[in-house]
């Protein structure tokens, strides 16, 4: 049983028939990132939280629209329950930062010598917020700069402010819904091109770097990650160290996203060069058999972990197992995503979220047979009010896994 859409391009050919798809989609409007501080406001008021802290990074970009890099040195907003966003910067940045800037507020600004928390406890306090305020602290705040808050303002209850950043990023908008269909579209298009251009020794160095280009080709500013396997390195999830060389018969795994405005895509395909043979073809078919489970556990009010739950009680019954044995399914069988390529909620034991519209999820219940391949397809949907949408349509079969017309 051969595969459809594998092989018989050159690069040069394949990136040809790519174009920009970018070109008619918009980011996020200022109105939108205003509405979002709105509920965060909102949130906190009813929560009897006064400010929380959202350090640089995509927490900060979801709120305000500013993008700016988490580093040694303190980038970030305090957005109040009350009043406008006051921004916390080194002086020599402001420049930089002004470019940026989507929501206009207060930006204090400290000197290389000067310490940031000492500012920011400062800000704090002139913000009324004094003897045991309670300020949340982005939860992807490094360690170094949490506690350089509890060390200059040891009067203040700082935790952590997920209940915040994540009650608002995870049910998304339809603007949101949109840039990561968009990428998911785009990332598709690459999937199809690298496909087309396997032919035996190939390297996976090779296809990788084909991967980048044609990304580019599609809009994006390239791949924001990349993992190509071939043959026994397909059971191992994130893949080996060495490079690989694709021969008739190899299990092909890729999985591979870009960004669309900030916005992530995920998409993985599994599918064989050449050949495959009949054990390949079943564990394929028991792969998709246990995404689709997942995907029809996955209804409004259902807790995520019941989604988890039907894809390896599936697996499960078809002797794979149990639980996160090999040979089974090792890792959750989805996550969030947005601007993180994995954020909250997750499809996995233990996590009670009921799921709601607006909330977006890989669906990848990976099959590993240890040292011999491994199979994982990985499509994304999110919730709606009619249930769960594809976001790309899950492959047909082991030799169209791209759902080519014959």
């Amino acid at each position: 049983m051969t595969t459809r859409g594998i092989g018989g391009k050159t690069p040069q050919k394949a990136l040809s028939a790519l174009s920009n798809m970018m070109q008619d989609i918009e980011p996020i409007s200022a109105a939108e990132h205003q509405q979002r501080i709105d509920k965060a406001q909102s949130l906190m008021r009813r929560h009897n939280i006064d400010a929380i802290y959202l350090n640089a990074g995509t927490n900060l970009t979801y709120f305000t629209g500013l993008r700016w890099y988490p580093s040694e040195r303190l980038v970030g907003a305090i957005l109040p329950a009350t009043g406008k966003i006051q921004y916390i910067a080194p002086d020599f940045e402001v420049g930089s930062l002004n470019g940026y800037m989507m929501l206009e507020g207060p930006m204090h600004t400290w000197l290389e010598h000067e310490c940031p928390y000492k500012l920011t406890a400062q800000v704090l306090n002139k913000l009324g917020y004094g003897y045991n305020a309670t300020i949340g602290i982005d939860e992807s705040t490094a360690f170094f700069i949490a506690d350089g808050f509890k060390q200059a303002a040891p009067h203040i209850n700082f935790f952590s402010a997920k209940a915040i950043t994540a009650g608002c990023r995870m049910q998304k908008s339809e603007a949101e819904t949109a840039l990561i269909q968009r990428a998911m579209d785009m990332t598709l298009e690459v999937h199809k091109a690298a496909a087309s251009i396997l032919r035996e020794g190939i390297s996976t160095a090779e296809v990788v770097e084909f991967i980048e280009q044609a990304h580019r080709k599609v809009g994006a500013s390239g791949s924001y990650f990349c993992i190509v396997l071939f043959g026994e390195a397909t059971s191992y999830p994130h893949g080996v160290k060495h490079e690989q060389y694709l021969k008739p018969g190899d299990m092909v795994l890729i999985d591979t996203g870009c960004k669309a405005h900030g916005y992530l895509s995920d998409i993985t395909r599994t599918y064989v060069y050449g050949e495959s043979t009949e054990k390949q073809q079943q564990v394929w078919q028991h792969e998709k058999n246990a995404q689709l489970a997942a995907f029809k556990e996955a209804q409004l009010g259902t807790p995520c972990e019941k989604v988890d739950q039907a894809a390896r009680s599936y697996l499960v019954e078809q002797g794979y197992g149990p639980e996160y044995q090999l040979p089974g399914l090792p890792h959750r069988t989805g996550h969030g995503i947005g601007l993180d390529i994995h954020e909250w909620p997750y499809l996995v034991g233990g996590d009670k979220t009921p799921l709601d519209i607006g909330m977006c999820f890989s669906n990848e219940p990976m099959l590993v047979i240890p040292n011999e391949f491994g199979i994982r397809l990985e499509d994304h949907f999110y919730m709606t009010s009619q249930g769960p949408k594809w976001f790309t349509q899950p492959s047909e079969s082991i030799e169209n896994p791209f759902n080519l017309p014959v």
